[in-house]
């Protein structure tokens, strides 16, 4: 079975306004949270960089908690009250939050919210990127100017609720047990700048770091690389749990969420000859090393 979205249904989505990212007071209570974690920092005299080293988080991740842009995990709630001496305040909040995180639905536009539903509960994702680093790998900086850049173009509270419910996917690749995750990125989406130089830079640093999780597992396929399975576009395989893997398509437009099984079955072959062909992990994460001292 094969869900299309026509180009009328398309069209409406776009024209309609989302509903509020925040129907229910979730947002203003990350962005509260967020506050008390910057007061708490600067007290300290730390940087974003210094607490996220200090907690094992990135700093783009310090930068979007602080902004209310991401929902505080109680582990990193415990973890920063203890670290900056809180007295408590931060793990006081970790009940509100799971009860906002419990009512708030992230609101992704009508035509795929199908497919976040599915990624949100999968055991395994595999991308094939040809244009532009997956969404479930992007820094806020990255994603942003990709929103920004869409035709017809979108209202600003659109690109924020795009991009807040961009980020709020990427928990699942730090909840326990987190899914496997396998991508393969054309070299060349490494080398555009997207957004700038150092909006570049920050995103292959946050692959380096995510490269190095036991449960990713980044893969380049380089420029020289003649002949591949992949010259049909881009796509999606995941596997929900309990559930048959589904495959995902989209392309100016068109999103295709497939769960023929004979379809699904040829995009996971074509998914294992292109990851055949592509750098190993360790060889990819030295590519987008060498990159970094390029830029």
């Amino acid at each position: 079975m094969v869900v299309v979205l026509n180009e009328a249904q398309q069209g409406d989505a776009e024209r309609r306004p989302d509903p509020p990212e925040d129907a229910d007071g979730a947002a203003d209570l990350y962005r509260a949270v967020g506050k008390q974690l910057k007061l708490l920092r600067e007290r300290v005299g730390w940087t974003q960089k210094e607490l996220g080293d200090r907690l094992g988080y990135g700093e783009d991740l310090i930068s979007a908690l602080e902004r209310g842009r991401r929902t505080p995990q109680p582990e990193l709630l415990d973890a920063a009250d203890d670290l900056l001496g809180a007295g408590g305040l931060l793990k006081a909040t970790k009940e509100d939050v799971a009860r906002a995180k419990a009512r708030a639905r992230v609101r992704h536009p009508a035509w795929f919210r199908d497919y976040a539903r599915l990624e949100a509960e999968a055991v395994e994702v595999n991308f094939y990127s040809t244009l532009t680093v997956p969404g479930l790998l992007q820094t806020e900086g990255y994603a942003r100017p990709i929103f920004s850049a869409f035709q017809p173009l979108l209202a600003e509270e659109t690109i924020e609720q795009r991009v807040a419910a961009r980020l709020a996917r990427q928990e699942i690749l730090t909840r326990w047990p987190a899914p496997t995750v396998t991508a393969i990125i054309d070299e060349s989406v490494l080398r555009r700048r997207v957004g700038g130089v150092e909006v570049l830079h920050r995103q292959l640093k946050h692959l380096m770091t995510l490269g190095r999780l036991r449960s990713t597992t980044i893969q380049v396929l380089p420029l020289w690389c003649e002949e591949h399975g992949g010259f049909e576009g881009p796509f999606i395989l995941l596997t929900p749990k309990g559930k048959q893997q589904v495959g995902y398509v989209e392309v100016q437009g068109v999103n295709r969420l497939i769960t023929d099984a004979e379809e699904v079955r040829i995009l996971a072959a074509r998914y294992g000859s292109i990851r055949g062909q592509a750098l190993t992990p360790r060889e990819s994460l030295a590519l987008i090393e060498s990159l970094l001292g390029e830029q």
